[in-house]
């Protein structure tokens, strides 16, 4: 099972236009908020394909000015693809679905968020800030279900986190509910280096 998923990986980053062991191992980002910052590690190797589409982003600056729109007590923060006021930012390319890779969707992960479409992930992301196991793909072959893809973790900023989820939170544009009040700024996410 795992010699078929690194050969799939392996032609999908042909197809994608990049080489797997290109992608950093692991690098570091930090997302700079109107609440705090969050220091994140990527793991390259599990998914490299999803890091190697988020490093891109990221030295595009395309994060820069984007917001936290959806948060969810209890479940996740979600952000990366709209501005304030609530402007779509994200383009249309999409990256194939790497769950199933060994990572799983628990307190303190960083996620793509997509649509039912299992490879429908662009540049909004999630970071969980509770066990969500139910995120994860399932294992039974015959009643098999994508899950949402884990590229990393928060290794500093876990506070600030929790503090964003705990926004006071209404309907805004096109969401019945759950966006902050208050908008929650993504001013920069950028890459860092640790000694």
């Amino acid at each position: 099972m795992k010699r078929t998923l690194i050969t799939m990986l392996l032609a999908l980053s042909t197809t994608f236009g990049f080489a797997a062991d290109k992608v950093p191992a692991h690098p570091h980002i930090e997302i700079v908020t109107s609440l705090g910052a969050i220091k994140l590690e990527l793991d390259g190797k599990q998914a490299p394909i999803t890091v190697a589409h988020i490093l891109e982003l990221v030295d595009s600056g395309f994060y820069d000015g984007t917001i936290f729109h959806r948060v969810i007590p209890g479940f996740m923060a979600q952000g990366g693809g709209y501005t304030p006021g609530l402007k779509l930012k994200e383009k249309g390319k999409t990256i194939a679905n790497e769950s199933g890779n060994g990572m799983t969707n628990v307190r303190g992960t960083i996620a793509m968020a997509r649509t039912n479409d299992p490879h429908s992930a662009n540049s909004q992301f999630f970071i969980n800030v509770a066990d969500n196991d139910r995120l994860d793909p399932t294992k039974d072959p015959y009643k098999g279900r994508w899950g949402y893809t884990v590229f990393g973790f928060v290794i500093e900023g876990m506070d600030v986190v929790d503090a964003i989820v705990s926004s006071k939170t209404g309907p805004a544009g096109k969401f019945s509910r759950d966006v902050p009040v208050v908008p929650v700024i993504i001013k920069t996410i950028s890459r860092v280096s640790y000694e």
